[in-house]
């Protein structure tokens, strides 16, 4: 009959693994630990790190205070119109925004450089651009979609 091949594993310390892993970790890792050492310094310098260790040390207070407000109705409210505003911000195609910031940087360099207030007769003309009807008719959904949302 066979013998079976005995099985065994070696001992593995994890301290000694982990000690062997930071002694080398300077050599390896040199540039980070250079790029996390100017990070840290210059949070020193800025004041974060004195900031963080004061809220670190007042945690008891601010969470005190921060469930206090929470739960008013105001800062429901706020929070509830924050989450429907960025639902509506996630809806909006971002090329036509892009597009209409330009426009509007132009239009507002055009309304700088008029002296004097457009006449009637100047406004007429700008009214009967198609573009402009278009964004009068835009506004004008959204000024009666606000209507019906204050029922």
């Amino acid at each position: 009959m066979a013998k079976p091949i005995e099985f065994k594993t070696k001992s593995v310390d994890p301290k000694l693994e982990l000690q062997n892993r930071l002694a080398a970790a300077p050599d390896q890792h040199a540039e980070a630990l250079l790029v996390a050492y100017d990070l840290l310094g210059e949070a020193h310098r800025q004041g974060v790190l004195d900031a963080l260790h004061g809220a670190i040390g007042a945690k008891d207070t601010i969470v005190a205070s921060l469930a206090k407000y929470s739960a008013e109705p105001l800062s429901v409210n706020a929070l509830r119109n924050l989450i429907s505003f960025g639902k509506l911000l996630g809806t909006l195609d971002p090329e036509p925004l892009s597009h209409f910031s330009k426009e509007t940087l132009t239009a507002m360099d055009t309304h700088r450089q008029e002296e004097n207030p457009p006449t009637l007769w100047q406004l007429f003309k700008r009214i009967r651009q198609p573009e402009t009807r278009r964004g009068l008719s835009l506004l004008t959904l959204l000024l009666g979609a606000l209507g019906r949302a204050n029922k």
